[in-house]
């Protein structure tokens, strides 16, 4: 049986605008556009320990829908890396969140700089693959390529080898968990709840909830977007962690 951490299915908000198989979606419920002028957050404070990713199992990576906490945690995490908006490095100290980045190659190359001022202000950057591909299907040969050059290409960018993974649209199988963990990676991490063009959408209810991981890409929309989760966190009274600390 798979380890699976949560009961949530997939969402469907997915990367580069597309839509998760069919199977996979549920009903969402959209927040309304925030206030530009809403304070944003305090800094979080670290947890007194880094919690363990689970095990990984007969070589099958683990897979990470939501953090088991009792604390008023989220989690933030933002995809691929298409559009290197100026502004985010600004947005993302102020508010004092730690936002975990996945991130293709084929996106950041060229553009190593605007990452690494990310990453020097404490954000981690982990796997996404190379190309962006739906991976679910194809052969291992094929996945384990595609997710091992992104931690290769990740680690002569920035100096660090991922630890975490995010599969394009949400979509993989047994080929994805092996090969995640053949390249060094401790989980297939997923989401419960997604921001798109300035709205946040919740898999189900109509609020955040403690442990909630949340979906944001590098859009243009990414000044709306950050401050549509920064603004919603804050309403729902929980406080934004980094997502390493909990899969350490």
């Amino acid at each position: 049986m798979a380890a699976v951490l949560g009961v949530a299915a997939v969402m469907t908000a997915s990367c580069s605008g597309e839509r998760a198989p069919a199977q996979q979606s549920s009903t969402v419920h959209a927040q309304a556009r925030p206030s530009p002028d809403t304070p944003t957050s305090t800094p979080p404070s670290p947890p007194a320990e880094k919690v363990n990713a689970p095990a990984t199992v007969d070589g099958l990576a683990p897979v990470v829908r939501r953090i088991p906490t009792d604390k008023p945690y989220v989690f933030i995490t933002m995809d691929d890396g298409a559009v290197q908006d100026p502004a985010a490095l600004k947005m993302i100290k102020e508010s004092g969140a730690k936002p975990t980045l996945f991130l293709n190659s084929k996106y950041f190359k060229g553009h190593e700089d605007y990452f690494r001022a990310l990453q020097g202000a404490g954000l981690e950057i982990n796997n996404h693959t190379m190309t962006h591909p739906n991976l679910k299907g194809k052969p291992y040969d094929v996945q384990h390529n595609e997710i091992c050059g992104d931690s290769d290409a990740i680690q002569q960018a920035f100096g660090k080898r991922p630890t975490l993974f995010r599969p394009p649209f949400g979509n993989y199988d047994d080929n994805t968990r092996k090969a995640v963990a053949a390249c060094g990676m401790k989980a297939i991490v997923l989401w419960t709840a997604a921001v798109n063009d300035g709205v946040v959408q919740f898999q189900a209810g109509g609020k955040l909830k403690a442990g909630d991981v949340v979906l944001m890409h590098f859009r243009h929309t990414f000044t709306a977007d950050y401050q549509a989760f920064v603004d919603r966190a804050k309403q729902d009274g929980l406080t934004p962690m980094p997502l390493w600390d909990f899969l350490a």
